[in-house]
């Protein structure tokens, strides 16, 4: 509740701010530079006593981020292992196998992340249209040629090597939509503009839900999407009436089946699952079920780091999508707001970032990896309290996986590239 108010706030704050100053900027053409300032005709007197402050700027870089980025990663590996290690000793003899790749892919996509804040933007931006083609063209052939784990074809690669393309999907989008959207400028009142971007954005959702069968990433990138498109459209009311059709309209497929004895269909049968888990306890509840009992084992200060009962072999996926669930049980309550309070700073820095950054498209990209990072905490810990039916999606910078952090990374580096080009007088 309290990450989903902060992300409400916060985007209504972003769209109030660059809706009276971003579109001052890089709209005026159709340049991805920042549009620069006139220069005063008025000239400044020089001599011995004009004051330096006034006069020089100085480079601003986020260390905030970058520091609270660094703690979330390192609690998420101290938290892997600790979820981990039972199930590693059991299948591998080994029980540092998931804490060793994820450590190593963790501190070789932070130092990708610092690389590529050295690199300007505007410059990668330039190439969002190939990297969207490229994102697309590997989302299609996963249905073919990916590798299936756990029931599902979202992978490529081999068992050495492999990777999510959804994932690549999610950072295309989040260049390609803000630079449509700064080249189309003042167009964007009109409503081809909003249809394009638009279709692009849809366009890689459905590719993502159709082609790997990921709903939960698909969501994501139509949410990041629609608050795009909101923070660059004059109107606010068109999108107002489409939310709350939308609404409605989930409303009542889930009160249809409530009220009716519907089977079949495995995205029905998540949503019977949500609503009565204990009925599938031996079936789709179980994981839930699990996930519910290791939060109520925890109480409000835990029963102490690595003295978690569920993670020995009850709760499936313990490193993964439920790794929330270990840490209300070893921290309690009173860790899990901790954690929390981590996320809402991260998405703090972020916000401060695209208030500040120096042109619309480095608002607008920064705002993207905001939507990104807000939905996937919101739904992840959703999923864990069983607010929501059961997808598959990581907590960012703590479940294990190594197609995840890396791209989160290379969001993270984008993110503090804009950051790096805001100037303090």
């Amino acid at each position: 509740m309290i990450l989903w108010i902060v992300q409400n706030k916060a985007i209504r704050s972003l769209y109030l701010s660059l809706k009276n100053e971003g579109m001052q900027m890089a709209v005026r053409s159709n340049s991805l530079r920042p549009v620069q300032k006139k220069k005063s005709a008025r000239k400044k007197k020089k001599g011995l006593f004009v004051s330096r402050s006034s006069t020089m700027e100085r480079d601003y870089f986020d260390y905030n981020l970058l520091a609270v980025v660094i703690l979330l990663t390192c609690f998420g590996l101290v938290m892997l292992y600790s979820s981990s290690a039972y199930e590693a000793i059991v299948e591998n003899n080994d029980d540092m196998v998931y804490f060793r790749k994820q450590a190593i892919i963790s501190a070789a996509a932070l130092v990708f992340a610092l690389v590529e804040s050295q690199i300007d933007y505007h410059w990668l931006a330039e190439f969002s249209f190939p990297i969207y083609g490229i994102s697309t063209i590997l989302l299609i052939i996963t249905k073919y040629v990916g590798r299936e784990v756990n029931g599902a074809k979202r992978w490529l690669g081999t068992n050495s090597f492999s990777f999510q393309p959804a994932e690549l999907a999610k950072i295309a989008v989040i260049l390609l939509l803000p630079t449509l959207i700064v080249k189309m400028g003042y167009k964007m009142k009109g409503l081809k503009p909003v249809l394009i971007v638009g279709f692009f954005g849809f366009v890689s959702a459905f590719c993502t839900y159709y082609f790997t069968d990921n709903l939960s990433t698909a969501i994501i990138i139509l949410g990041i999407t629609v608050v795009l498109l909101f923070i660059a459209h004059p109107k606010t009311a068109p999108f107002l009436v489409i939310g709350g059709l939308g609404i409605l309209v989930v409303t009542i497929i889930v009160a249809w089946i409530i009220t009716s004895d519907v089977s079949g269909g495995f995205r029905i049968a998540r949503i019977q699952v949500w609503l009565h888990p204990e009925d599938y306890s031996s079936s789709g509840g179980y994981q839930i079920l699990q996930a519910l009992y290791a939060i109520g084992n925890g109480g409000f200060f835990g029963k102490g780091l690595g003295n978690s009962t569920q993670k020995l072999g009850s709760l499936p996926e313990a490193q993964n999508d439920m790794i929330f669930s270990i840490i209300c049980e070893e921290l309690g309550i009173f860790g899990a707001m901790l954690v929390m309070l981590l996320f809402v700073f991260l998405l703090y820095r972020l916000f401060f970032i695209a208030q500040n950054a120096p042109d619309l498209l480095g608002s607008l990209i920064v705002a993207g990896i905001f939507v990104h990072i807000a939905l996937q905490v919101v739904l992840n810990i959703a999923v864990v309290t069983n607010l929501i039916p059961t997808t598959g999606i990581t907590l960012p910078f703590i479940s294990y996986g190594g197609t995840s952090i890396l791209f989160l990374m290379a969001e993270i580096g984008l993110a503090l590239g804009v950051s790096r080009q805001i100037r303090i007088k």
